[in-house]
């Protein structure tokens, strides 16, 4: 009797939902048809766009804090281009993201940014305006001069993607915690971006490293990869953050002493310890400036003779001097490597398939393989806000982004860091012509 009015159930219950299907099944597909028309308008306006490398050198003599850098990256704090719904889906239109990028050809240090043709103009002002004596010029795709494929190649290559590990507004360590905004003299500077030119100028013949950065202007989304994701600016998750900490505070300490009249002393941050007074400075201090959406990912690749696993290590360990244990750091999001035997054919969670693309069942053991193409692709098409390598990027502002990247003074002595010989000069303006 049960098992029949069971299958009477499912049976009415199926039949009533075939006979609405016109009323509720108009609504999700009318959201998917939104989802896969603005995938198709913003590829062909990807198709549209032309991408310009550039590079840049600065000459040796010619030292700048990294407060310059903060300052032309600010500039590139674009929101124009996606401001109305109507850009977004039936035009397809995103705004601007900017590709920066320290890249080491057999021992070579390059600094490159990958911008909008139509942006180039404005990106060379901006450095010109920091750096008057700078050269920048359209380069070649290096990634294309390495015909780096899944199997059977020369080549063989260690990748991983980077992401933040704590909360977006924990800073981490920045130019100004090395002291280098107040421009100390050149022998008194300890630049954080000095052992990653050091561990790039020190590769050797047939190896090559590359460290990318993508970036674009927050707008304040959580999670971009999400449809349904709320738009939280970070400065209100940085509310909650601190307002945790006051809460841990109160419930070790108990309630604050009332205020007497005429006291203006803050107790409530009184409670906290000075740790955790310091944490919240800086999670005060780092929301106040302009925030980033950002990807970081970086490249040893080498033809298979000239393959030392060592630089390995040395990747990992170009981003330890950023990394605090209060506040913030970087940390592996994936790489390509397996920890257990049986990854090469299978992964539980399957977790590859929105990391890599890769699917996580392999019955010939070629995971890694794919892996290691997954990176290298993502890396040459510069891909992270956007399939087909889409990810959820971290938040980094402006003072953060410019101690990542920024040009070394003189304090580098790396001698394969490729610099102008001199100074450019103007020439007289009574010069008879």
């Amino acid at each position: 009797m049960s098992v029949e009015f069971l299958r009477e159930t499912l049976y009415a219950l199926l039949t009533l939902s075939i006979n609405t299907a016109p009323f509720w099944l108009v609504f999700p597909l009318f959201f998917i048809a939104i989802e896969v028309w603005t995938h198709y308008k913003r590829a062909e306006y990807f198709a549209s766009l032309k991408y310009v490398l550039l590079e840049i050198r600065v000459p040796k003599e010619a030292p700048k804090s990294p407060l310059a850098m903060e300052v032309v990256l600010n500039a590139l704090h674009q929101t124009v281009g996606e401001s109305t719904w109507y850009d977004r889906i039936f035009k397809g239109k995103v705004r601007a993201y900017f590709s920066l990028e320290i890249v080491s050809i057999e021992g070579q240090v390059r600094f490159f940014i990958r911008t909008r043709d139509s942006l180039r103009k404005f990106v060379e002002t901006q450095i010109y305006s920091q750096y008057p004596d700078a050269e920048i010029f359209e380069a070649e795709d290096y990634t294309e001069k390495v015909p780096y494929i899944q199997e059977g190649a020369e080549w063989d290559l260690f990748g991983t993607e980077l992401i933040l590990i704590k909360p977006n507004p924990y800073p981490i360590k920045t130019y100004v915690d090395y002291n280098l905004d107040k421009d100390p003299k050149e022998e008194l500077k300890i630049d954080p971006i000095t052992p990653v030119i050091e561990f790039l100028g020190d590769l050797r013949r047939g190896e090559q490293a590359w460290i990318q950065i993508l970036v674009r202007a927050n707008k304040g989304i959580k999670d971009p990869t999400s449809y349904w994701s709320k738009r939280i600016p970070w400065q209100e998750e940085s509310k909650e953050l601190v307002t945790k900490i006051y809460t841990e505070a109160k419930e070790r300490s108990g309630p604050p002493p009332s205020l007497e009249e005429g006291q203006t002393q803050d107790f409530r941050f009184s409670m906290l310890t000075p740790g955790e007074q310091d944490v919240v400075k800086a999670i005060e201090r780092n929301v106040a400036k302009l925030g980033f959406d950002c990807g970081m990912r970086a490249l040893y690749i080498a033809k298979k003779e000239n393959y030392d696993p060592s630089n390995v290590a040395g990747l990992f360990g170009t981003v330890k001097q950023y990394n605090s244990n209060n506040l913030n750091g970087f940390k592996p999001r994936i790489y390509t490597d397996i920890d257990y035997p049986w990854q090469k054919y299978i992964t539980i969670p399957p977790e590859s398939i929105s990391r890599w693309g890769v699917w996580p069942v392999s019955f010939s053991g070629k995971r890694v393989a794919y892996m290691k193409w997954g990176v290298f692709d993502a890396y040459r098409r510069r891909a992270w806000f956007f399939p087909p390598y889409e990810r959820k990027p971290f938040v980094l502002n402006s003072e953060e982004l410019a101690t990542i990247y920024h040009f070394p003074g003189e304090v580098s002595g790396t001698p394969t860091f490729e610099r102008i010989v001199s100074k450019k000069s103007e020439p007289p303006a009574n010069l008879p012509l």
